[in-house]
C-alpha cells in the first residue's frame, strides 16, 4: 500500500542510495526526501544518482539542505551564493520542486530581518527560473531565527512567490512554540512539513536540541509528543495545507538496523497518521492521494 501523502527522508537509513530507494519504495512510500550527499557521495557520481532516483519511481519531495545562507556579507555571502547555485542545479536535475534552506547558525550572520529578507529574496530569485520553491525553516538552535514564527516574518518581508516556510515538528516542540501561532501563517506558503518525535519532554539548551535532533529522533507515534504531533497535523489539515509530509528522523540506532526494518516503522507511522489522526483510508497503489496537490504552483 502506498501512503502518498507521506515521504521518507533518506537520512533515516544507512546504506547506499539504491538500497535506500528500494527500501522506501518497498515499504509503500511514493516519495522520497533527498539530501545533497545522496548525490555527491554516490559511487557512480551525481548523474548516475539522478538516474537511480528517477528509475526508482519515487517522487522527490524535496532537496536538502542549504545552511547558513542568509545574513552574511562580503566574501562569505558570495561563497554561499555559489553553494546555493550548485544545490539549485542538483535540485533541478532531480526534478525536485522544493529546496529546503535552514536558518543560519553562523556567528557571522546578522539578525536584521530586513537583511535576512533581502538574502532570502535573492535565493528565491536564483531558484525561480528552475520553477523551484524555497522552504525556509527555523532551526531550534538558529542564531537569530529559531522558530517558525520568526521565519514566517522574514518570508513575508521577502515577498517572493516561490518563497515560503518549512515546518519541522521537532523544532516546534523543542522550542515549545505555541501551535496557535500557525493561525498567523498562510497555508499556501507552507511548502514542506517534516515530522518526527523524540523521547523526552523538553530539550533545554541549543546544544541539547542539536544533539537530540541529529541522533535520537523517532517516528511520529513513537515518542512522548504524540498528542502534540497529532494536534499539529490536524491544525495544518484544518488550515487547508495541501503539501507533503516527510519523516525527518535522525536516529543513530536506526542507522544500525536493517533498512527494511526501519522503513517498516515509518510505514506504521504513516498509517497511524492517515487512519487514526486524519481518519482517512490509505489509498491503494495507483489510486489518488489523500488530497490533490494540483494547482499549488503559481509562479
Amino acid at each position: 500500500m502506498y501512503i502518498r501523502d507521506f515521504g521518507f527522508d533518506t537520512i533515516t537509513l544507512s546504506g547506499t542510495l539504491p538500497g535506500k530507494l528500494a527500501a522506501i519504495r518497498d515499504a509503500g512510500f511514493g516519495q522520497v526526501m533527498l539530501s545533497a550527499r545522496d548525490l555527491t557521495t554516490h559511487a557512480g557520481g551525481v548523474d548516475d544518482a539522478v538516474r537511480a532516483v528517477k528509475a526508482s519511481g519515487l517522487r522527490v519531495t524535496g532537496f536538502q539542505v542549504l545552511r547558513d545562507f542568509e545574513g552574511l556579507s562580503g566574501h562569505l555571502h558570495g561563497y554561499k551564493v555559489d553553494v546555493a547555485k550548485s544545490m539549485i542545479e542538483m535540485c533541478a536535475a532531480l526534478g525536485a520542486r522544493v529546496l529546503l534552506a535552514c536558518s543560519s547558525t553562523s556567528q557571522h550572520a546578522t539578525g536584521d530581518l530586513d537583511v535576512v529578507a533581502h538574502d532570502l529574496r535573492k535565493l528565491a530569485m536564483l531558484a525561480l527560473p528552475h520553477r523551484i520553491k524555497v522552504a525556509y525553516e527555523g532551526l531550534s538552535w538558529g542564531r537569530h531565527i529559531n522558530e517558525f514564527t520568526t521565519a514566517w516574518q522574514a518570508v513575508v518581508r521577502a515577498d517572493m512567490p516561490n518563497l515560503g516556510i518549512g515546518i519541522d515538528s521537532y523544532h516546534v516542540f523543542a522550542t515549545k512554540t505555541p501551535l496557535d501561532a500557525l493561525a498567523e501563517v498562510d497555508a499556501e506558503k507552507i511548502f514542506l512539513v517534516q515530522l518526527s518525535d523524540f523521547m523526552w519532554n523538553e530539550v533545554r539548551t541549543p546544544e541539547e536540541r542539536m544533539a537530540t535532533a541529529r541522533t535520537f529522533r523517532v517516528f511520529p507515534g513513537e515518542g512522548v509528543h504524540t498528542a502534540d504531533l497529532a494536534d499539529l497535523v490536524l491544525r495544518l489539515d484544518g488550515m487547508g495545507y495541501g503539501g507533503d509530509y516527510s519523516f525527518e528522523v535522525f536516529n543513530d540506532d536506526y542507522q544500525a538496523m536493517p533498512m527494511a526494518t526501519v522503513a517498516a516503522r515509518g510505514h506504521r507511522s504513516a498509517v497511524w497518521l492517515a487512519e487514526d489522526v486524519l481518519r482517512r483510508a490509505v489509498p491503494l497503489p495507483n489510486e489518488g492521494r489523500l488530497r490533490s496537490l494540483g494547482g499549488r504552483e503559481s509562479f
